[in-house]
């Protein structure tokens, strides 16, 4: 039965993240993954972040008002 368990390569050893069960000796196939890239802290809009010189009015906030989709066939009510 084949068992799949993540671990990390470091200093020439590597460290499982949890131990197999019902193993106590078996062979192994180690596969080296692309190194995770640094993710970047995510952007949140902010009040006001798009904004110049107007701020938004109440008729903004009608105008872009969702009232459902009549073509997806489903009832909005």
């Amino acid at each position: 039965m084949l068992q799949f368990i993540e671990g990390v390569y470091k200093n020439g050893k590597i460290q499982l993240s949890e131990l197999p069960s019902h193993v106590s000796e078996s062979r192994v196939i180690v596969t080296f993954l692309e190194p995770k890239k640094s993710q970047s802290q995510k952007q949140r809009i902010q009040f006001g972040m798009f904004s110049v010189n107007k701020q938004s009015t109440e008729k903004d906030f009608q105008i872009t008002e969702f009232h459902g989709d009549t073509e997806d066939g489903l009832d909005w009510s």
